[in-house]
C-alpha cells in the first residue's frame, strides 16, 4: 500500500518561503502513470490545487500560484517537495500531498500538515 507523509514547519513568518516535503513509501514516484500533487485547504474553504510533478519529472502549476510555487523531487529518497515563496497569512492552510492518475483521479493522500503564517 502506498503511503504519503508531509513534513515541514508548522509556522512560517510573512514574506518567508515555505518548504514542505512529501515522503512516499510503498511505491516509486517514478512509476507510470502517476503524478504527485500538492493541494491545500485554507480554514473554512475548499481544496485548492497547487501543482504536480509527474512520474517523468514534468511539472505543472496552478496559474494562481505559478509565480510563487516550485515543485521538485529527489528520486533517490522517493520524495517530492514544495516551496512557496512570499508567504502571507492568506497562505495559512492544511497542506496535503497526494497521488493522482488519469483524468484527475486520486487514490492516496497524506494526512496533511497545518501551516500557519504569522509573525
Amino acid at each position: 500500500q502506498v503511503q504519503l507523509q508531509e513534513s515541514g514547519p508548522g509556522l512560517v513568518k510573512p514574506s518567508q518561503t515555505l518548504s514542505l516535503t512529501c515522503t512516499v513509501s510503498g511505491g516509486s514516484i517514478t512509476t507510470s502513470p502517476f503524478y504527485w500533487s500538492w493541494i491545500r485547504q485554507p480554514p473554512g474553504k475548499g481544496l485548492e490545487w497547487i501543482g504536480y510533478i509527474t512520474y517523468s519529472g514534468r511539472i505543472h502549476y496552478s496559474p494562481s500560484l505559478k509565480s510563487r510555487a516550485s515543485i521538485s523531487r529527489d528520486t533517490s529518497k522517493n520524495q517530492f517537495t514544495l516551496q512557496l515563496s512570499s508567504m502571507t497569512p492568506e497562505d495559512t492552510a492544511v497542506y496535503y500531498c497526494a497521488r493522482y492518475y488519469g483524468s484527475a483521479k486520486t487514490d492516496y493522500w497524506g494526512q496533511g500538515t497545518q501551516v500557519t503564517v504569522s509573525s
